[in-house]
């Protein structure tokens, strides 16, 4: 079941990124629901484990096709994965990669100057909603 077009922009602080697919612009975003459904779909036993099996770089296209689900799910779609397997994205599976990358970035923290975020010290990680620690 298909739902319209999203028309909000995407707000990175929340978690959010933006993405045309199917010649719509859609909103993605990995809730707490989307990530439990994602460690269950990989057998992660915790959110450290998931992050590490993304940050290993060697995601299968059906694991992209299973990311791309769950942001669009956590970001108000009502699309199945079968539903997203059928879908064009914008610039082709090296425009899915993109995407993902983006929305892991965003859930997991980007790294910033060559430094990981957990590698930081703790009063340099963010904290809340996008502020950093004082």
């Amino acid at each position: 079941m298909r739902e319209p077009v999203t028309v909000n922009r995407a707000n990175r602080h929340r978690g959010e990124v933006e993405a045309v697919i199917d010649g719509e612009r859609r909103i993605l975003c990995l809730t707490l629901g989307a990530l439990a459904e994602l460690e269950t779909a990989f057998g992660a036993e915790s959110l450290v484990d998931l992050a590490a099996r993304f940050a290993s770089g060697r995601l299968k296209s059906a694991d992209l096709t299973r990311i791309l689900a769950c942001g669009l799910r956590g970001g108000g779609n009502r699309l199945s994965d079968a539903d997203v397997a059928e879908m064009a994205v914008d610039g082709g599976v090296a425009g899915a990669a993109r995407v993902v990358g983006e929305l892991l970035a965003v859930t997991f923290g980007a790294e910033q100057d060559g430094v990981a975020p957990s590698d930081r010290a703790p009063s340099e990680r963010k904290t809340g909603e996008g502020g950093a620690s004082p």
